[in-house]
């Protein structure tokens, strides 16, 4: 991954470039950013950039033998920590390692804007918890204790630090706070408030936002997609480019139908409609789960504005803004605040690979009771 391969976020790179070349990097960085933004990208870009023999104004070269291998994600000074689960049940340890490893760098260059529930679902781990294990603080030591092989650097990527076992978070500590000279770590987090405190204290941290609409659209423009198609997944992808993809390369629906119907019902508090709803939920795809959660996160902030009398602010069409403005009488503003809170864990919780009829029930009875 290369910076010039990453849309938008143009002062963040600037900065990870001026940093480099004044070699002022700070031995612990914290990418942090919401569930779809391009963090890990960054994070992967920049070590990239490091590592190249031959670094452009703007950009690693793209062709000197660092950044083959760094391309390909098999740097020798390049480490990864990423969540698995152990879902063959292999009792060999290294052995295991080996193949999530050769899984991980497939996930990398297949789907370079993946999110967690991608990386599960790419080696067959959707259906159990993927965690970093207590043993990984200790691999974590030995790969750092090692000189570099070729580059000045040895970088050490830890993807959703968040998920790692308190034992192994409390075991990096003093490497972290100390590591090794010319050694550095890059943190990759969507939930950096579930992270130690001890952990927080010792990064620096760099907030890398969801996309602009403009940024996303051109990203998609180059994949030479149906221009009607290409809007409405910019409009319902809300800057989260890995959703935005997903939604290009599939036959998405519009869920407008599919969103009213619920939210009457958790109005109505129909038990047994909501139980029905929760059981189509339930039988749709990841992707599409996640469509509908967005969407309805976008309905909410079309109705606070509305709720507001920003009317010029809003970006919904003709049919969704009848609906909003019905939505905005029936919803107080505290309400919807809860409402936009209850939708955003449901996401969260369908990430950690939660039942979803379950989410999708226990969601729909508290919004109705936020709605009364």
């Amino acid at each position: 991954m290369r910076f010039s391969d990453i849309p938008g976020l143009s002062d963040i790179k600037q900065r990870l470039i001026h940093t480099a070349k004044q070699g002022k990097i700070a031995h612990a960085q914290l990418f942090m950013g919401r569930e779809g933004a391009i963090n890990l990208p960054l994070a992967l870009a920049y070590t990239t950039f490091l590592h190249c023999t031959n670094r452009g104004e703007t950009d690693a070269c793209g062709q000197c033998p660092a950044c083959s291998k760094s391309l390909k994600y098999i740097h020798p000074d390049t480490h990864f920590v990423f969540p698995v689960s152990n879902v063959k049940g292999d009792k060999d340890d290294d052995r295991f390692r080996a193949d999530m490893m050769k899984s991980w760098r497939s996930f990398l260059v297949e789907q370079p804007f993946g999110g967690p529930g991608d990386w599960t679902t790419s080696y067959g781990g959707e259906d159990k918890t993927a965690i970093i294990s207590k043993d990984e603080s200790r691999e974590i030591v030995k790969a750092l204790s090692l000189k570099p092989f070729e580059s000045p650097f040895k970088i050490m990527i830890i993807w959703q630090p968040e998920a790692m076992h308190p034992s192994a978070a409390n075991g990096i500590l003093k490497i972290l706070e100390e590591p090794p000279q010319n050694t550095f770590f890059l943190l990759v987090s969507n939930s950096a408030e579930r992270l130690l405190p001890t952990i927080l204290s010792r990064t620096q941290q760099l907030t890398v936002p969801l996309l602009e609409d403009t940024e996303v659209d051109a990203h998609l423009s180059k994949l030479e997609a149906n221009a009607g198609k290409r809007a409405k997944a910019v409009a319902n992808a809300e800057g989260n480019l890995r959703l935005a993809l997903s939604l290009l390369e599939s036959d998405a629906e519009d869920h407008h139908e599919r969103l009213a119907d619920w939210l009457r019902a958790c109005y109505k508090q129909d038990a047994v409609k909501l139980y029905t709803l929760a059981e189509e939920f339930h039988e749709m795809d990841r992707l599409q789960q996640h469509a509908l959660l967005t969407y309805a996160l976008r309905i909410m902030r079309e109705t606070l504005l509305a709720y507001a009398g920003a009317t010029t602010l809003l970006r919904s069409r003709e049919n969704e803004q009848e609906f909003v403005q019905k939505f905005c009488k029936m919803m107080r503003l505290d309400s919807l605040e809860q409402a936009y809170q209850f939708i955003n864990e449901a996401g969260m919780m369908l990430e950690r690979n939660g039942s979803a009829k379950m989410i999708f029930f226990d969601t729909s009875l508290r919004l109705g009771r936020a709605m009364n």
